[in-house]
């Protein structure tokens, strides 16, 4: 069995936080009174715990690979860019990309995370 490159465990730990912090801040709003819709709720479960998963590097080409499926949703359902006039437009694009660039770092660490053989 390979184990981890450690010059990989920073940016691994990097992209797990964006899930774990995002899930975590919406579930505890949630928590303390935030009207959250059910989908919402949903979401921020399963982001937070892929990010733990990734953060401890479990199963990690599968989790990472889920990560970047659940971020390329993210994109296109929260932020249609091509849907919106004006100044929102920017914002809306902004945050898409940034997304879409995630989704290049997990579709990366799961092409690069170790194989576990039998």
């Amino acid at each position: 069995m390979r184990q981890a490159n450690p010059a990989i465990v920073l940016p691994r730990l990097l992209l797990a936080g964006v899930f774990v912090v995002m899930g975590g801040w919406r579930l505890w709003g949630a928590w303390q009174g935030v009207p959250t819709s059910g989908a919402t709720l949903t979401f921020s479960a399963a982001e937070l715990l892929l990010g733990l998963l990734i953060a401890s590097g479990w199963k990690l080409r599968w989790t990472a690979l889920a990560a970047a499926l659940l971020m390329a949703a993210d994109a296109v359902l929260a932020h249609p860019f091509w849907s919106v006039a004006g100044a929102g437009r920017d914002a809306q694009l902004l945050h898409f990309m940034k997304n879409v660039g995630i989704v290049g770092g997990f579709l990366l660490l799961s092409l690069t995370a170790p194989v576990h053989r039998r």
